[in-house]
This record gives C-alpha cells, sequence and structure tokens, in this order.
C-alpha cells in the first residue's frame, strides 16, 4: 500500500472559496464559531462547527449537531457551492503568513502506514476527542479537516513544487486573519506519478497537528474494512486527509505559561528556590527567550531572565525539551502543579498573541506569574516521535493554521 495517494478533491467553485473556508474546528469555541459565520451561509464552520445553526444550549456532542452538519454538507454539494474534482490529484497548498511562506502537499495519506508506526504521532489522545471525530467522519461519509503532517524535505518533491507552484494558482483568497491560501491543483499524470514516487522513498511522515483526527481516521477505516466482505484495500477508506510540508518550512512559535498563584510563596521565597535550578537575572525589558534553555519570567510587574543550569538538563528527547525543564524544575517542584492537563491553576498561551499577553494577564491579578518559552525545534519534536515518547501538553504552536473547507476527502 503506498504511502499517500491523489484523490478527487471536495473543493468549493471558485467564486464561493473565499465564503466557505473557515478557521479549524477545534481553534473556535461554539460561540466564536457563531459570530465568525454571522452573515455567511456557505461558511465551512455550517459543516465543521453545525451547532451554530442549532439552539445555543445544545451540546456539541448531540446527535442533532452530527446530522446538522451531514445537512448542510449535502446542501452545498447539492447547489454547487462544494463540488467534486473529476479525477484522483494531488494539490500543492501554499500557506502565506507575514513573512513567512510554507508550501504543502494535500493527499491522502495511508491508514495502514499510521498503524505501523511510519505516520508518527507525539501525543496522547482523548476517547472523547475521538469518538467526536469518528462521528462526524461518518456523518458526512468525508475527511474535512487536515491532519498536518510533516517530513524530512526531499530534493524530488521540491522540485515538483517549484514547477507546478511556478503556474498560475487555481485559488489565491486572503482569509479574515490576513493569511493567505494559494492552491494549485497537481493534474498531470507525470506529476502525479512522481510525487507517490518521491513519498514512497521517504521514511516517515510525522503528525504535528490532528492527532485526533489520524486517530478517528483509522478507527472508521477498521469498522468499514470490518463489514465490508468484500474490502481490498483500495477504499477512500483506507486513507486519511492530510497536508505535508517539509521540515525546513515549519514554524513553530512559543507556546507559554501563566500560573495563578505562587504556592503560598512570597516573590522574594520563589526567585530563592528558582534559584537551585536556575540563573535568574532581573531586567526592566521584556526577556524573550534567545535560546534553548532559556526562559522569560515576568512576575510582580518585573521581568526576569532564567536560564537553566547544564547539570540539570537530562539526555533523553522528552526531559530535555525547555517545556519539560520547566516543568521539572519549577512549576511542579515549587509551585506544585503536578500535572498540568488538569490542574486548573495553569494556562497556556500561545506566542502569536505576544508577550505583552502575558504582562496584561499578570498586572490584571488574574495570574501571579507567567513564563516566556523558547519554541520547541520541529527536529526535537521529531526525536521524541522516533523515540515512540509523548510529547508534553501544549509543547507545540503551529502557525500558519491550515483552512477546513479548502480540499475535502470523500470517502465514497
Amino acid at each position: 500500500m503506498p504511502l499517500i495517494r491523489p484523490f478527487p478533491g471536495l473543493r468549493p467553485a471558485p467564486q464561493h472559496t473565499a465564503g466557505v473556508i473557515a478557521p479549524p474546528y477545534d481553534v473556535l469555541n461554539s460561540d466564536e464559531a457563531r459570530a465568525r459565520a454571522a452573515g455567511r451561509p456557505h461558511s465551512f464552520l455550517h459543516i465543521s462547527k453545525p451547532e451554530i445553526d442549532l439552539p445555543a444550549d445544545i451540546d456539541p456532542y448531540d446527535p442533532r449537531v452530527y446530522a446538522r452538519g451531514r445537512e448542510n454538507f449535502r446542501a452545498m454539494l447539492a447547489s454547487g457551492v462544494i463540488r467534486r474534482d473529476p479525477a484522483p490529484y494531488y494539490y500543492f497548498y501554499r500557506l502565506i503568513m507575514g513573512a513567512h511562506t510554507q508550501v504543502g502537499l494535500v493527499a491522502a495519506a495511508s491508514c495502514a502506514a499510521y498503524a505501523a508506526g511510519r505516520i508518527r504521532k507525539h501525543e496522547h489522545t482523548r476517547p472523547d476527542k475521538e469518538d467526536d471525530r469518528v462521528r462526524q467522519i461518518d456523518a458526512l461519509n468525508a475527511q474535512t479537516g487536515p491532519v498536518f503532517l510533516t517530513y524530512k524535505r526531499s530534493d524530488p518533491v521540491d522540485a515538483v513544487a517549484r514547477e507546478v507552484t511556478a503556474a498560475a494558482p487555481t485559488v489565491d483568497v486572503a482569509a479574515d486573519d490576513g493569511v493567505r491560501h494559494t492552491l494549485w491543483v497537481v493534474s498531470e499524470a507525470r506529476d502525479i506519478a512522481a510525487l507517490s514516487r518521491a513519498f514512497d522513498a521517504v521514511e516517515r511522515l510525522y503528525i504535528a497537528d490532528g492527532h485526533h483526527r489520524s486517530a478517528a481516521a483509522l478507527r472508521v477505516a477498521e469498522a468499514r474494512r470490518a463489514a465490508n466482505p468484500a474490502h481490498t484495500g483500495e477504499e477512500a477508506y483506507n486513507y486519511f486527509l492530510a497536508v505535508i510540508f517539509p521540515d525546513n518550512q515549519m514554524q513553530i512559535l512559543d507556546y507559554n505559561r501563566l500560573v495563578k498563584d505562587l504556592n503560598g510563596l512570597t516573590p522574594e521565597k520563589f526567585l530563592d528556590r528558582a534559584r537551585a535550578s536556575f540563573d535568574v537575572e532581573s531586567q526592566a525589558a521584556p526577556a524573550k527567550p534567545a535560546a534553548r534553555g532559556e526562559f522569560g519570567m515576568y512576575l510582580a510587574k518585573r521581568w526576569h531572565r532564567l536560564r537553566i543550569r547544564p547539570d540539570k538538563v537530562p539526555r533523553d528527547p522528552v526531559g530535555r525539551l525547555d517545556v519539560s525543564l520547566l516543568q521539572d524544575q519549577l512549576i511542579a517542584p515549587i509551585l506544585g502543579i503536578a500535572d498540568p492537563r488538569r490542574d486548573k491553576r495553569i494556562d497556556f498561551v500561545g506566542g502569536i498573541r505576544g508577550l505583552n499577553e502575558l504582562v496584561r494577564r499578570v498586572d490584571s491579578g488574574e495570574m501571579a506569574v507567567a513564563f516566556a518559552l523558547y519554541p520547541t525545534s520541529i527536529h526535537d519534536m521529531m526525536a521524541v516521535a522516533d523515540a515512540g515518547a509523548v510529547m508534553p501538553p501544549k509543547s507545540t504552536w503551529f502557525e500558519p493554521k491550515l483552512a477546513d473547507g479548502l480540499v475535502s476527502h470523500a470517502l465514497d
């Protein structure tokens, strides 16, 4: 079974693309999605967050939500707002956010490769979130939320990408947040064959974002295979929707931490205890970390720069991550937060919001202390996945985000 293959994408008609594409389903809550879709009858949020078309107090996991999503999806297909391409294609997808540009390949990725570990993960999944995606895929009979994958760049893939993207794109639109989404359809048989060969030679792919979507796709594939006595392995349900970017184009931003209190300590005693593992230097200007092992800390209206002591850095790929060092050397032993996944005293803020957001929330009295981190590298993420290990929660913040609705993958 190939690692990836082309597929006949479900895409908005050109005149509808700007009105259809929407942020990923999991970056907006229901109220935000309802506001974003107001006055936009074709917004993909009516499919990915269909509770916005139902009473405001409805449970997002209510069966009526999935049924409404199916109804909305079928209506857009029937009206021609979304159309199916006539043959299996690949698609090059370019994202431009400010000065950053990245170009990935939209493809159907093998569920079998995911199950075998050739498509590698680095996060645990939650059963309730997997269940939600399974119900959504089954309701639509399609995968609409792409899994964000990366790989160690390949010269043959880069060569095809340069050639295809030198031509005029099929789609070029700016989203509400200013990110440009550009799509090229790869329809030439020679280009499709070249890309399939090039990816068959790639040792492995890595999930950057979309662990629940990929796990749900495998569950759907296994259930449908078991129910299909004529199963061949060629069915669409054996693959999942993915966008695959080379590692040298990935952008990971910092993922910062805020804590509500100092665990009974005064600021002075807290700083004294931090000095057991960190060199601490106070400064007037915001302390944005400039390298691994360096942290900015905002406490009592003052910034401090923390540097981890070398003897405190373990060798294993998870323990040496900055998010692990801060957790293991300060947040757990000093602030008493052993489980950052569940403890309500800690919160996380993506670096897209800047250091001013940390200052604002501490100065307001909502939080007692904030920590700015140096971004986790893509190669650290790969090392964790290769070790079969799991990243700490909130380790990576990828930007820019993929759009929902630009290309979907039908399972029939």
